[in-house]
């Protein structure tokens, strides 16, 4: 946009700096499916250590509950499970769940923020840790959802000899899931501006 708002404190701001601002930022949030599949990118290459490179091994886990018959919702949770993994290295799962929080289901947000650690069942006693970590969850209703996501997708998609699906294949879902939130505190205010 060419207007800008005028104000140097936003307790100064107008109703019509506000309108220009709520323009601009309705604009930019079409343009989210491009900015997260760019960032999905970044993990092209990296391997650190696996088998295959983190992208691989998202295109693989997302691949795999595709084939299995699993919704976009939860297919696209799949795909950006290990996003977070270049900015988060301490709390990857994180980083993916705050990316999808407006637009996914909360059974869905909870099995991605969780799955660092159920995943460490497979690995954490290797690293001097409790593999058992997820037990103090056992209560919780994605408890068993969240067990499978890991031994079906997750913790079986390091085999570089895989059909894994491209990348291409994903990308109308990720824009379809990433098209409106269905929870936000900007929601209302979003489609009072798409209206006008």
């Amino acid at each position: 946009m060419n207007s800008h708002a005028r104000f140097t404190h936003m307790k100064d701001g107008t109703e019509e700096d506000w309108a220009i601002i709520a323009a601009d930022f309705s604009a930019y949030a079409r343009q989210l499916p491009g900015r997260i599949l760019t960032h999905l990118k970044l993990l092209d290459g990296d391997f650190g250590g696996f088998p295959v490179d983190r992208l691989t091994h998202s295109l693989q886990t997302a691949t795999r509950a595709y084939r299995d018959g699993r919704d976009e919702e939860y297919v696209i949770c799949a795909l950006l499970h290990d996003i977070g993994d270049t900015l988060g290295s301490y709390n990857h799962p994180d980083i993916a769940a705050a990316i999808l929080k407006p637009f996914v289901s909360a059974e869905n947000l909870w099995m991605v923020e969780k799955h660092g650690i159920f995943q460490g069942y497979y690995f954490f006693h290797h690293l001097g840790m409790d593999r058992h970590l997820r037990e103090q969850f056992k209560a919780h209703p994605q408890y068993q959802a969240t067990i499978d996501f890991c031994a079906r997708y997750d913790a079986a998609a390091f085999d570089a000899e895989y059909d894994t699906l491209p990348l291409s294949f994903f990308e109308p879902m990720l824009e379809r899931l990433f098209a409106a939130p269905k929870q936000s505190i900007y929601k209302a205010a979003m489609a009072e501006q798409a209206q006008a």
